[in-house]
């Protein structure tokens, strides 16, 4: 008798992956890419896509994802779409809750919590039109751990987990795969400098004595090992952080490893 069990990992298809200007978006294109994967790189940076399209081969695609119509027509075009990796969003700011700007909190939520809200919204016809779809949203330990000074952005990865625990209560039964991929400390060309409005002092600040944060290509190395399971196979959550990271309050600074 057949082992239905033995269900080889996902053919490759076609994947969107949404944030991919920079980062871990930019790593997660390359990544897939590399795995066999028809690469549709999402952002706003249309420059920047190209040049990712050029290295990758992917195909770029300039979309705000706060924009309805927009990602509307963008699904519309598409004829396919086998894995989407939510990875648009990021952090404004750094002040208390007493002190926030309810604007950087708007925005957050827009892009982190209703950007994925849309996209997701609009593909996921397709992705249950295949023989197996797998939705991959890139959260952060923030979406269920506070912190001083994190108040909006955790807020916004608070409701992009709370989105994305119940897609997959609601897509239990259909062959649609939802993930959680949580990264803790990653060091980035631009998260904590956006985040700190340019201040690229106070950016740097963030990683000091840390010894090897995380990098964009370790977190793309996680979402491609959750993509390329069995489809059977669900990750429902991947806490991923740098050995100098014990905890969201407990982070080394100082050598960890030998030269």
């Amino acid at each position: 008798m057949r082992d239905e069990r033995k269900a080889v990992a996902p053919v490759a298809g076609k994947a969107v992956v949404t944030g991919a200007s920079s980062g871990i978006g930019a790593a997660t294109a390359r990544r897939l890419a590399k795995d066999g994967f028809d690469v549709v790189a999402v952002a706003r940076r249309a420059e920047r896509l190209r040049a990712l399209a050029e290295e990758t081969g992917a195909e770029p695609y300039a979309l705000d994802v706060t924009d309805d119509e927009a990602v509307r027509r963008f699904a519309a075009g598409l004829d396919s779409c086998d894995v989407l990796v939510n990875n648009a969003g990021g952090a404004l700011g750094a002040e208390s809750v007493a002190e926030a700007d309810p604007a950087d909190w708007e925005r957050m939520y827009s892009v982190n919590v209703l950007g994925t809200l849309r996209v997701t919204q609009a593909l996921l016809p397709l992705l249950r039109a295949g023989s197996g779809g797998t939705v991959v949203t890139v959260t952060s330990t923030a979406a269920f751990t506070a912190y001083e000074g994190g108040g909006g952005y955790c807020a916004a990865k608070y409701g992009e987990r709370a989105l994305t625990e119940t897609l997959r209560l609601e897509l239990c039964g259909e062959p649609v795969r939802v993930v959680e991929v949580a990264p803790g400390m990653v060091r980035t060309e631009e998260f904590a400098l956006n985040r700190m409005r340019g201040d690229a002092e106070r950016a740097a600040s963030v990683y000091e004595g840390v010894d090897r944060p995380l990098t964009a290509d370790d977190v793309a190395e996680c979402v491609a090992l959750a993509v390329g399971l069995p489809q059977h196979v669900n990750v429902d959550r991947l806490v991923v952080r740098p050995l100098a990271q014990a905890a969201q309050h407990k982070l080394h600074r100082g050598p960890l490893f030998r030269p």
